[in-house]
């Protein structure tokens, strides 16, 4: 009898340090097998940006008045609370998306991956979630955007990404931070309050979400973003991590899965600037191509394509990567400035590989 209760004892360690051993491998890998999963990503050099979603119906006006600050914060910069917000999906019919244009623009702006939105900070997913009811599949718009555009991508040899918000503002398990109001109109957004007992149903949600992600359209990165918030600690997205890479052990992710100030694995990722000299991880700097992420009506800051490139020169003589953004209308449409702003710098592009 003590004999076999030591060997259940026994059994159960062994089982506890595999388990353990199993979950820490996607961290441990060698240089050389990071490396090899990187290689993509570090020969890519320049990639599209899609924000994508509610918000690009609005255009940056709520109610006949314009709003300020980043369009795809409108949610946010309007106060909307998630009830009322939530009606734009019985809107949302972006008839005039085109895959195949997007993804055709991008390889001729000399882009080598796109990372769309699929389910940015105000919860609406581009995909027909089984998890959730607020998604494209409970829309007017009947069609698979995400589909459409991994498939373009495969059929044009570009790599394909998929960006997830960390926290939710239409999730019922978490609300505006009311309390800690902070210095400006966003925060009590930004900084979000996970409802007590809510955290491990909605971390099984996002991690069901992801798995989606994978499954029906074999993302080949995951680009995340809202980690600042004070409930998703740096163990949360070690976890996240690890989860991910044992579903898809070749994917890339971003490091907003955990704490960027502290983890820069797969690649760090500076937003709207770029480091003045090379560091000792990968990275990828993202820019707007204006002065917004999602489409804003009046927003004509454009950078010009000169701009663009002598951007995409210095952040890759750094060692870094370009994720330049674009942010299509509520109809699906791509700006024409957008437009003619990428290809003008693939045309300077193209006139470098002929020298």
């Amino acid at each position: 009898m003590k004999k076999n209760f030591l060997m259940v004892i026994l059994t159960f360690i062994i089982t506890i340090q595999l388990t353990s051993a199993q979950q820490k491998a996607p961290l441990q890998e060698t240089k050389e097998e990071f490396d090899t999963r990187m290689k993509w990503f570090k020969d890519a050099k320049y990639g599209m940006f899609i924000h994508f979603g509610l918000y690009s119906q609005l255009g940056g006006v709520w109610k006949g008045e314009s709003i300020p600050k980043y369009a795809e914060w409108l949610q946010a910069n309007a106060d909307i609370s998630p009830q009322e917000y939530a009606l734009l999906a019985h809107h949302f019919n972006p008839k005039d998306f085109n895959a195949e244009a997007i993804v055709k623009l991008a390889k001729k702006a000399g882009m080598k991956y796109i990372v769309i939105t699929t389910k940015h900070h105000e919860g609406f997913c581009l995909w027909d979630s089984k998890y959730t009811s607020f998604d494209v599949g409970n829309s007017p718009f009947k069609r698979d955007i995400l589909k459409e555009l991994s498939d373009a991508c495969r059929k044009h040899g570009i790599k394909f990404g998929t960006y997830y918000s960390l926290f939710d503002w239409h999730h019922p398990s978490q609300e505006k931070n009311s309390v800690n109001k902070g210095k400006d109109d966003e925060w009590p957004w930004a900084n979000n309050i996970m409802k007590q007992g809510q955290k491990t149903a909605y971390v099984n949600y996002m991690k069901n979400q992801v798995k989606e992600l994978i499954d029906l359209y074999n993302t080949d990165l995951i680009w995340f973003d809202g980690d600042w918030v004070g409930w998703w600690t740096l163990e949360d997205g070690l976890d996240l991590y690890t989860y991910i890479r044992e579903l898809k052990p070749n994917i890339i992710i971003n490091n907003r899965v955990a704490k960027r100030k502290s983890f820069t694995k797969d690649y760090g990722t500076p937003e709207q600037f770029h480091f003045d000299s090379a560091v000792d991880y990968e990275w990828e700097a993202c820019y707007t191509l204006n002065d917004n992420w999602g489409f804003k009506k009046n927003d004509s800051n454009w950078k010009s394509p000169e701009k663009v490139y002598q951007m995409l020169q210095d952040i890759n003589g750094k060692g870094g990567n370009f994720l330049l953004n674009i942010g299509p209308d509520g109809d699906g449409k791509v700006p024409e400035k957008s437009k003619e702003i990428l290809l003008q710098v693939g045309k300077m592009l193209e006139a470098d590989n002929k020298k």
